[in-house]
């Protein structure tokens, strides 16, 4: 151990297992030193706070440490025990916050909010945490700004739409308040105070009878032709019906359970012939609850799940009315349908608002609450018949519903 001025030829000369302390100059710094361990010279800081002696490593010679550079620092340290504060202690909480970064926090949120959320809520929020903030995964929550999430959502926009963007913003805003609620000591959510991306109007969209027959007649007999078809003759919606089972499928009904549906209220749908039909037609897998989907989606994953690839599906769906129509079907959604075949039940077929509801699975007045298990129960032959009377409207409108209701000719001609 010696005392020397520590320069650049002093800490090239440094034989390994040695130590230099900052001595005999005018700018020497008490407590500064360099030692070589190995290969390796590292600059450190020895003092003593609240009448203890500590260390701390300030960093290995080369870029960015000179001993000029290191000196400076050691400085600074010097200053923040003078202060009262131990280096020490902030350079390992310094190390444990970067060790939280978003990555790590986010594995953690989505461990606790699994067996919170529906499955599918659960899904999109893995996915925009997982994939779409991707790019911050490795910086540390303590250091993302609300810069960094303001220009990501930016780029989220422009990449994805705004709808995506207002996810992201929601799912990660989510995240940092569980993040704070746990315990994390972020000085605030960075996600507060960046703009909102536009929120999406409220879809209102009703297909007209001769689009929901154009949509009918350009489904293929597939996974995804079936699950169009339907959502037209049953209303539900489309992970509902996406992920329908074989054990929810019973004497011409179908149980969905309540971890399946918004609003977590089991719900017991009759079929109509045609519906019925349609899931007798769908084959089935020795291996596989599910009617639709074809298996696990990642190498190695052996989950089982149900059908996928709604957006691909959807665009060549839209293509084969195109090339049938000579036209594209004004701007619509899956979701519409739902929307349509409750509207043209009510309006066509005079079923009335609560037996529309009841086949919708929507909980509201007097349906809520106990008199909601009594109602569904006495509901049950007015829903079965609602439902009959508008698979023979669908068969109607689509053409000849003895011979084509279930796999109609080719073309869609009349529309």
């Amino acid at each position: 151990m010696a005392s020397a001025n520590i320069t650049i030829r002093a800490v090239q000369a440094l034989a390994p297992g040695s130590v230099i302390w900052d001595a005999g100059h005018r700018e020497a710094v008490r407590g500064f030193g360099i030692r070589r361990q190995r290969d390796q010279a590292t600059y450190v800081l020895k003092y003593r706070v609240f009448g203890r002696q500590r260390f701390v490593t300030i960093g290995p010679h080369g870029s960015p440490w000179t001993p000029e550079k290191a000196r400076k620092e050691a400085k600074r340290l010097l200053g923040l025990v003078a202060d009262g504060n131990d280096p020490a202690d902030a350079k390992a909480q310094a190390a444990l916050q970067a060790a939280d970064t978003l990555r790590k926090i986010a594995d953690a949120y989505l461990k606790s909010a699994k067996p919170k959320q529906r499955a599918r809520t659960y899904s999109e929020i893995e996915r925009y945490l997982l994939a779409v903030w991707k790019p911050l995964h490795s910086v540390s929550v303590f250091k993302i700004t609300r810069r960094q999430v303001s220009d990501r959502l930016t780029k989220i926009a422009e990449t994805h739409g705004a709808v995506s963007a207002a996810r992201a913003r929601a799912a990660l805003s989510a995240m940092f308040n569980w993040a704070i609620r746990e315990g994390l000591d972020l000085p605030s959510n960075p996600v507060l105070g960046t703009n909102r991306p536009a929120a999406p109007a409220s879809r209102d969209r009703v297909l007209s009878d001769a689009e929901l027959a154009a949509i009918w007649l350009a489904c293929h007999d597939d996974d995804y032709g079936r699950i169009v078809r339907l959502l037209i003759l049953t209303g539900q919606r489309r992970d509902e019906v996406g992920g329908m089972r074989w054990p929810e499928v019973a004497e011409a009904t179908w149980t969905i359970p309540g971890d399946r549906v918004k609003n977590h209220r089991e719900h017991i749908l009759p079929l109509a012939p045609a519906a019925l039909a349609l899931i007798e037609a769908q084959p089935r897998r020795s291996d596989r609850d599910f009617l639709f989907g074809d298996g696990p989606r990642r190498k190695g994953d052996n989950r089982q799940r149900g059908f996928s690839g709604w957006s691909k599906s959807k665009a060549a769906l839209d293509a084969r009315i195109l090339e049938a129509l000579g036209k594209a079907l004004p701007a619509w959604t899956l979701h519409d349908i739902r929307r349509s075949a409750a509207t043209r039940m009510a309006d066509r077929l005079g079923v009335l608002p609560h037996i529309v509801e009841a086949v919708l699975n929507h909980v509201s007045g007097h349906r809520a609450g106990v008199a909601g298990v009594y109602n569904r129960a006495r509901y049950a032959e007015e829903m079965c018949n609602a439902l009959e009377r508008w698979s023979e409207h669908v068969a109607a409108i689509v053409g000849d519903a003895s011979c084509n209701l279930i796999f109609p000719p080719t073309g869609l001609s009349g529309f």
